[in-house]
């Protein structure tokens, strides 16, 4: 009986350290940083990466102009995170319109490499009779770090594109308004790496004197992203902190466990003494 209760114990004691760790590491909800940030977005967009306007996860841009523009977006991701980048395009009158037009939007990291989108609609041609247009494109998970020759995105700038691809030459010029959001999930875990960056790639990361030398100078700097608005991680903390303690603890329960039972199977039955 004592050594029942021994397991009975061991197993409750790992059930309690599993409990808070397991919905940390399996949950696939947004993160707090997509979903915290009421605050509207900008409702202008840059026509280069030099100018593009700056907003959060969770918050909404928007940006009025004229068929034929660039519009650029710049947005922070960080390690663990997967972003998902969403596209709303009011089209112009229908009746103004001569033919079917096709949009597109892109994504790129702090080095300026067109990340691919693992699924999503990222370009769609919308009808002559369309009012709107949606578009999608979900990212890689953001990796801490990667090798010199990998495309793998990584903390800090993503810049957001939008633009029409395809269509009449006669539809150029006419007015349109565009909405511009990013859902972060945190995938834990599943995606981290040993190494991390010195810092994130953030083009526009100057110093006072540096910022004041290209002011004077006339010069135009890249536009960083702001940071996460828990700042920026460095790939310290992972959730396989968690399980590797968890294992160890367990590896632990279950060593005592087998000693004990093996203790209790060794010991020599009792004879009882002849009559």
């Amino acid at each position: 009986m004592r050594t029942v209760r021994t397991l009975a114990t061991a197993a409750l004691a790992g059930a309690a350290l599993l409990g808070p760790a397991a919905p940390a590491a399996l949950a696939d909800s947004p993160s707090p940083s997509a979903s915290s940030s009421e605050e509207a977005g900008p409702t202008e967009a840059g026509t280069t990466f030099r100018t593009a306007a700056r907003f959060l996860p969770g918050q909404q841009a928007t940006a009025q102009a004229a068929t034929g523009d660039y519009l650029y977006w710049v947005f922070p991701a960080d390690t663990g995170e997967r972003p998902t980048v969403r596209a709303t395009v009011t089209l112009p009158d229908a009746a103004l319109r001569h033919a079917p037009a096709t949009w597109r939007v892109d994504v790129y990291d702090g080095l300026r490499r067109r990340q691919p989108c693992m699924y999503g609609m990222q370009s769609r041609t919308a009808a002559k009779e369309a009012a709107t247009v949606e578009l999608a494109c979900v990212l890689r998970p953001v990796r801490a770090s990667a090798d010199a020759w990998a495309n793998d995105p990584l903390p800090g700038s993503y810049y957001v594109r939008l633009t029409r691809t395809g269509g009449p030459d006669e539809d150029l010029g006419q007015p349109f308004t565009a909405r511009i959001g990013v859902d972060v999930l945190d995938e834990g875990g599943a995606y981290a790496t040993d190494g991390s960056l010195a810092a994130p790639l953030v083009p526009g990361a100057t110093t006072a004197d540096q910022a004041k030398a290209d002011e004077d100078a006339g010069r135009k700097t890249a536009v960083e992203a702001a940071a996460p608005e828990d700042g920026w991680s460095s790939g310290w903390w992972s959730d396989r902190w968690i399980w590797t303690l968890a294992g160890g603890v367990l590896a632990a329960l279950a060593g005592i466990g087998g000693y004990v039972l093996t203790r209790g199977t060794g010991r020599p039955s009792r004879v009882p003494p002849a009559v």
